[in-house]
């Protein structure tokens, strides 16, 4: 039977999460610059290859082995830098195989952020034979508990229907050696803590854990004491969080709804590419979509309150291409990754510097170029010169030649 355990004692231990820096408490960390030099199983280099990978990324040069090891590790390094297929490979390395059992369980913010996971899974673990279910709300219960019954090797999440299916003894937790926490600074927020801790007593005392995120705040770091032991931490400095292929830019616009005018003017640029407008709430995605439907532009939109069926189709649509421009809120803005998209429209100037980031992140995905356009009403300069100085980066009024920048 599933039995809950105590939260373990916080460990003693320290770091400065000002400086953000690479380190370890006792030694340094060891980075591996090929996947060749991983000694990585053959099948599971067969499935890097084929997914295109050639180099490892920085983040993964140096978090890859020590999870795959068992290690716990709290990992941080910009969008769009490979984190959610350096989680795929370091577990598709450390699964065996040979049981049919649920051994990783990855906890998302976003149901399309935990679908993804699990393509990457199967993709980079497909000559490896590693299995993965995606375990989310708004999908059939019956269905899940069949899948769940197979024994999937990984299982990808968010956390109420994982906890559902642990409560039903669907998701069986005695095998399950490592938990992962994607976005973990939105996971261990208040609207998510309670659920992962739910989920967190039923797991084996000794269960490794694995914290991802462009983002780890001080207060998030500080909690990592309470469910994590002498972690590794690789942080990369504050300043270098920017993304350097990315050109941000703002345009001033006095009123509200002249916003609407100035995103007219740019539809022919958004088109070039894949465009994502970002709206602070899901009543603006609805208003702006149905407003420029109305003068006959093709958009697409998404955000939370929609059905699963409805937010994977539009999904698809965008990643195919057939869709161009998604107006979305920030259910987009975590750790989704379509290739294409090279612009982002801050219709709205988002609440929170963090947030800016992972915004912005979805264009110049991997290190590619990409440009970032931020609607500023006057009110809006604050919060954005607190951006820039946060970051150490450089948000400059929109030239004319925005397009040729694309």
């Amino acid at each position: 039977m599933a039995q809950a355990r105590p939260a373990p004692a916080a460990p003693e231990g320290d770091y400065d999460a000002e400086e953000g820096l690479a380190f370890e408490t006792s030694k340094g960390i060891k980075v591996v610059t090929t996947f060749d030099d991983m000694r990585l199983k053959d099948l599971l280099m067969r499935g890097i290859y084929q997914f295109g990978f050639e180099k490892p990324s920085a983040i993964q040069q140096r978090a890859i082995i020590p999870i795959a090891e068992g290690r716990d590790v709290i990992a941080q390094a910009q969008s769009g830098t490979g984190k959610t297929s350096m989680i795929a490979v370091a577990l598709c390395q450390r699964v065996d195989t040979t049981m049919r059992e649920v051994q990783a369980l990855i906890l998302s913010p976003t149901r399309e952020l935990a679908a993804q996971t699990s393509k990457t899974i199967l993709a980079v673990g497909d000559f490896a034979k590693v299995s993965a279910h995606t375990c989310i709300g708004g999908t059939s219960l019956g269905e899940d508990m069949r899948k769940l019954e197979a024994g999937p090797h990984i299982v990808s999440g968010t956390p109420g229907r994982v906890f559902d299916m642990i409560k039903r003894r669907s998701l069986r937790t005695r095998a399950i050696a490592t938990l992962v926490l994607d976005e973990a600074d939105e996971m261990l927020n208040k609207g998510f803590k309670e659920q992962i801790y739910d989920v967190y007593r039923y797991l084996p005392p000794d269960t490794q854990v694995v914290l991802v995120s462009a983002t780890l705040p001080h207060e998030v770091l500080e909690m990592t004491h309470k469910f994590m032991s002498e972690p590794l931490r690789v942080l990369v400095k504050r300043d270098e969080l920017t993304l350097e292929g990315i050109k941000q830019f703002f345009v001033a616009v006095e009123r509200e709804e002249w916003k609407f005018d100035t995103l007219c003017d740019l539809y022919d640029t958004l088109t070039i590419t894949q465009a994502v407008i970002f709206c602070n709430t899901k009543r603006k995605v609805d208003w702006l979509t149905e407003k420029m439907r109305q003068n006959n532009f093709t958009v697409s939109s998404m955000h939370g309150d929609m059905p699963q069926k409805e937010r994977d189709a539009i999904m698809q649509e965008f990643r195919g291409g057939t869709s161009r421009v998604l107006i979305s809120t920030d259910v987009w803005a975590r750790g989704l990754d379509v290739q294409q998209v090279s612009l982002v429209i801050n219709y709205d100037v988002p609440n929170n510097r963090e947030l800016y980031i992972h915004r912005i992140g979805r264009s110049g995905r991997y290190g590619r170029k990409g440009v970032a356009i931020n609607f500023v009403r006057s009110d809006d300069i604050r919060i954005l010169r607190d951006i820039e100085q946060y970051y150490s980066t450089q948000i400059d009024e929109m030239p004319m030649n925005v397009a040729d920048l694309i």
